[in-house]
């Protein structure tokens, strides 16, 4: 699995407002940065959490409460780069990350503790602009095939959901994975996030993004399981993030419009 490690110094995380949430126990620090560093694994592949910067580094609502996080608990952030969920997945058995930015997926559950979402993004699809298909529910038909990138976490959720439809996969994966097999192999539509899908019809006219969506993607903060203190951490940091503004404010730097996910119920 390709990944680049980038450190980051402590005194970029200084850039960050001070935040009120009491200072982690060692229990928290001993889970959450086990190696001395907060080890953060962020995946290129969703253009709404993480961009790239001018050298390579990552921007974004991801990066930035990775940021925030390590400053909280006093240690280095280190970003463990990855171009798609399904391999940043993988990572969390191979003990490659200590935390993720990824979306709540039950088959992920048993291997990753969830936060509550702290964005909310939505799965559509994309077809050609003269296709008879034009509400979500009319896709799963028989005959119907939809590019998917694998192990996207829309992947997973068309995978249990749909009665009839194909899914066509594409090994790079991301949130518009499904792009690529949908024009190369002339497919009935391309399911995704709805972000990437817009950018991509916008410079192509002959193609165009329904305006439904058939899932709603919770973007969260994951840590290994067993991790119990740095998990419930996690959690109030989250809560904490969205009810300040930093997670609106960070969506709002990097250029994204998606909704920060309302408060844990």
């Amino acid at each position: 699995m390709a990944k680049l490690l980038v450190a980051v110094a402590l005194v970029i995380a200084a850039s960050f407002p001070a935040l009120a949430q009491p200072a982690p126990s060692p229990k928290v620090r001993n889970d959450l940065a086990p190696t001395g560093k907060l080890r953060a694994a962020i995946n290129f592949g969703n253009g709404v959490l993480a961009q790239k910067g001018p050298n390579g580094e990552p921007h974004g609502v991801s990066a930035d409460l990775a940021t925030a996080l390590a400053k909280r608990l006093g240690v280095p952030v280190e970003f463990v780069i990855y171009s798609a969920a399904g391999l940043v997945f993988a990572g969390a058995k191979e003990n490659a990350w200590d935390i993720a930015f990824i979306a709540i997926e039950p088959v992920r559950a048993a291997d990753v503790a969830f936060t509550a979402p702290y964005v909310l993004i939505e799965g559509t699809y994309m077809v050609r602009k003269d296709s008879l298909l034009h509400d979500v529910g009319d896709v799963d038909q028989p005959g119907i095939k939809i590019g998917v990138g694998l192990g996207s976490v829309y992947d997973l959720y068309l995978t249990r959901t749909l009665k009839h439809a194909t899914l066509v996969r594409a090994a790079k994966g991301g949130a518009a994975g499904g792009i690529e097999p949908f024009i190369n192999d002339r497919l009935d539509a391309a399911a995704g996030v709805r972000e990437p899908l817009d950018d991509y019809a916008r410079d192509h006219p002959e193609v165009r993004v329904m305006a439904g969506h058939f899932e709603e993607i919770r973007q969260a903060i994951g840590t290994p399981q067993g991790r119990t203190a740095g998990a419930a951490y996690l959690r109030a940091f989250v809560e904490e993030m969205k009810a300040s503004g930093f997670v609106a404010d960070a969506l709002k730097r990097s250029g994204q419009s998606a909704p920060v996910a309302p408060p844990a119920s």
